[in-house]
């Protein structure tokens, strides 16, 4: 796309698009499509529209003709070369070509790149620009610099950078894999809750949160750990990241001089690559394989099976579909009740999207006893609250069904008290976590009927540790607009 032909396109995402992949004789699915072309850093082009084939709908898409030349419809499913006409038609405008000569035979004039380009760059396989990253992210420079003895932030940061590609470069890390672990790196020392918020615009929901989790695991891998549970530990984290990346973002982080962060992550790396896993999906020929194996499942029992398999597989008791098999069936029937636990701030927007959680059978809300006690605001009690809250949600998991815990949960000892409680009950339990930023946040408190004070909703965002993937049966990531915008945890389907 680097040469103009009949338009100019000023906001492109890379010289190179992807419109289609063959194995063979025989074109991908396009969300197979999609897929492969983003782990080698090659962009498609946008979706205008999805479904079941309408043409009065695809005449009513409304192009800007000095901007896009037409569009392509092509089934969504894969198809032999032999259907190819049947399945993929074109559309351009009327009088597509307005140039005298032919592109070809005149002067090159050059396409325009957009911010976005400087991210499928990277994803590609260049080298990155630190400004250029941030300004497609929409960030500022300020709190990304790294220190490191007498080198200059810049400095390091620069040095940080060409050395985590060099080592994903080395292990074959490609796509989005590449991208995450060079923003994880710059960001490192970001919490979790804003990388996560403030780059899900920008990346999507999906990347955004492995960027923060990489950021948010890597300063493990650089502290003493006990050999002997070392394994397990590494197991435990892979099912959060990619331990090739993490491992890649932890060596090239800067040190101080006196520790031995880096020689830790050495170590690390030789137990993970001993115990098979520093590839990019170590669990992933157990989950294909389970997923076969319990096909036809309802969603509920096959993910209940995927989780109960990963923690074992986590805990090192076992390594085979078969086994995998074995293990889980005694949560085929699906007998078990379903606990969704909300995790956010005050004015996150939980109690909004657990409105819109019709299967509920029962609503738990701290807020809400506090509020029959005379007031939503009195924290004196909290403890009696909590204990209150914790019995009735006993009582609802005992009954059946699915019940909606609604509180901030905002650190691990929080969580674990109702956890305690789901495990004591069986419960599928899925985690609901809330991921808007601070500024938002603060903007939604203002409109709320019951608003807490700034003071203290700043503090709950600095205290605010999100919980990871494998930390629950599942885990739903809720975006700004209140929808599921990633999921972890589902056996079948692609996770995001």
């Amino acid at each position: 796309m680097s040469a103009r032909h009949s338009i100019a396109y000023q906001e492109l995402e890379s010289w190179f698009y992807g419109f289609s992949v063959w194995d063979g004789d025989r074109c991908l699915g396009w969300d197979h499509t999609v897929a492969f072309l983003r782990t080698l850093g090659v962009p498609v082009p946008p979706v205008l529209w999805r479904g079941v084939f309408d043409e009065r709908v695809l005449r009513g898409l409304r192009l800007d003709p000095e901007r896009q030349e037409g569009y392509v419809v092509r089934a969504a499913e894969g198809f032999g070369r032999e259907e190819f006409a049947g399945r993929v038609a074109k559309w351009v405008r009327r009088e597509h070509v307005r140039t005298g000569t032919h592109w070809m035979h005149a002067a090159v004039v050059p396409n325009g790149l957009g911010a976005g380009a400087a991210l499928w760059s990277v994803r590609s396989g260049a080298a990155p620009e630190a400004g250029a990253l941030l300004s497609a992210l929409g960030l500022t420079p300020g709190g990304e610099a790294l220190a490191s003895g007498v080198l200059t932030p810049a400095e390091a940061e620069a040095r940080a950078v060409a050395e985590v590609v060099a080592r994903l470069d080395a292990i074959g890390r490609w796509g989005d894999a590449r991208l995450a672990g060079v923003l994880a790196t710059m960001l490192h020392a970001r919490p979790r809750p804003w990388v996560a918020a403030r780059l899900a615009g920008p990346l999507g929901m999906p990347l955004a949160r492995r960027v923060a989790d990489l950021a948010g695991l890597h300063g493990g891998l650089r502290r003493p750990f006990p050999d002997e549970e070392r394994q397990t530990g590494l197991r435990r984290m892979a099912l959060a990241a990619d331990l090739g990346v993490l491992h890649a973002v932890a060596a090239s982080v800067p040190s101080n001089p006196d520790d031995d962060a880096r020689e830790q992550v050495e170590w690390s790396a030789l137990h993970a690559e001993e115990a098979g896993l520093l590839s990019q999906d170590p669990l992933g020929p157990l989950r294909t394989g389970l997923g076969e194996a319990l096909t036809g499942l309802d969603t509920d029992a096959a993910d209940r099976c995927w989780a109960e398999a990963r923690t074992a597989w986590a805990a090192g008791k076992l390594t085979t579909v078969e086994e995998a098999v074995a293990a889980t069936w005694r949560w085929r029937p699906g007998h078990f009740p379903r606990l969704v636990h909300l995790v956010g701030p005050s004015g996150s927007g939980k109690s909004t999207f657990a409105a819109s959680l019709k299967e509920a059978d029962a609503y738990i809300s701290q807020d809400d006893l506090r509020d029959a006690r005379g007031s939503r605001s009195d924290q004196r009690a909290n403890r009696e609250v909590l204990g209150e809250a914790l019995d009735r949600l006993d009582m609802a998991l005992a009954a059946g069904g699915t019940v909606v815990w609604d509180a901030t949960s905002l650190n691990p000892h929080q969580r674990g008290l109702v956890h305690a409680v789901a495990r004591r009950r069986d419960a599928l339990t899925a985690h609901a976590l809330v991921l808007v930023d601070e500024d938002e946040l603060h903007r939604r408190n203002a409109r709320r009927p019951h608003p807490v004070p700034p003071h203290v909703l700043t503090a709950q965002w600095r205290r605010f540790v999100p919980p990871y993937p494998g930390q629950s049966h599942r885990t739903w990531y809720v975006g700004a607009r209140g929808a599921i915008d990633d999921v972890d945890g589902a056996l079948y389907g692609r996770e995001a």
